[in-house]
């Protein structure tokens, strides 16, 4: 049988999702964990991979396990969660369609950057501590995230020596909004390449800086050359805090 699992996680301690060779990912963490209650060496599959130092508000990743009862048990989740450290928590599990793949079954996946408008020791792992005295124009960001509906190719804002097939991406929202001396920008889209986010964030604060016009940020897109695009925010900004299926996938 195939089983979704739900998860969030903080991303500080972390060397990304995807499992390395030596240094811990929260793939590894969980698959030692079930296969230490289970029995049995389990892999999990996630619905994407996060960078080092990321976090995930929604997380899904799905593994095979031949017997249903013991999953399901209500007290299967409770055990699961004490084995896992504190900053890994299961949300949820449940049994899906064979069909069902986390990552390629997905729709959608919804990111927040977060930028901390003046020193907040509070949200020192979880924002970018914006600490310059150049004023960031709400309005202006705004309009730099209407632009990215317009185009498809990333290619700027992709990490370099990536070698993808396609660097086509289908943006379906993109805001900036301020909350409690926060900046937001959220972010949705079909698929994103590494290190896209980061990017476009540090290129659109440039942007609202005034470092960059409209017109240059126009160009980054035409140029298609990672240099000219500005600066990656750190990593520790940065939330996957959704994402979306089509409706029905789940088998009980």
């Amino acid at each position: 049988m195939k089983f979704f699992l739900e998860i969030t996680y903080h991303g500080a301690s972390f060397y990304g999702w995807q499992i390395q060779k030596k240094n811990i990912s929260v793939q590894e963490t969980i698959e030692n964990c079930l296969s230490f209650l289970l029995k049995k060496s389990i892999k999990i599959i996630g619905a994407g991979r996060t960078d080092t130092g990321v976090h995930a508000i929604q997380m899904f990743a799905h593994f095979d396990f031949y017997e249903k009862k013991i999953l399901l048990y209500r007290n299967f989740l409770f055990k699961l969660n004490s084995f896992l450290p504190l900053n890994i928590k299961i949300i949820n599990l449940f049994t899906v369609k064979k069909t069902i793949h986390a990552r390629f079954t997905a729709i959608s996946r919804v990111y927040e950057y977060r930028i901390s408008l003046g020193k907040n020791p509070f949200s020192l792992d979880r924002s970018w501590q914006w600490l310059s005295k150049k004023k960031i124009k709400l309005n202006t960001l705004n309009k730099g995230a209407k632009i990215l509906k317009r185009y498809k190719n990333y290619i700027s804002f992709c990490k370099k020596n990536c070698n993808y097939k396609t660097y086509i991406c289908n943006i379906y929202n993109a805001k900036w909004y301020i909350k409690n001396n926060i900046l937001y920008f959220n972010i949705e889209a079909n698929r994103y390449l590494r290190n896209m986010i980061r990017s476009i964030v540090g290129t659109i604060i440039e942007l609202g800086i005034g470092k960059i016009t409209i017109k240059d940020f126009i160009n980054i897109f035409y140029a298609k050359d990672r240099n000219l695009a500005g600066i990656s925010a750190p990593a520790k900004g940065l939330f996957l805090t959704k994402i979306n299926y089509p409706l029905n996938i789940i088998l009980y």
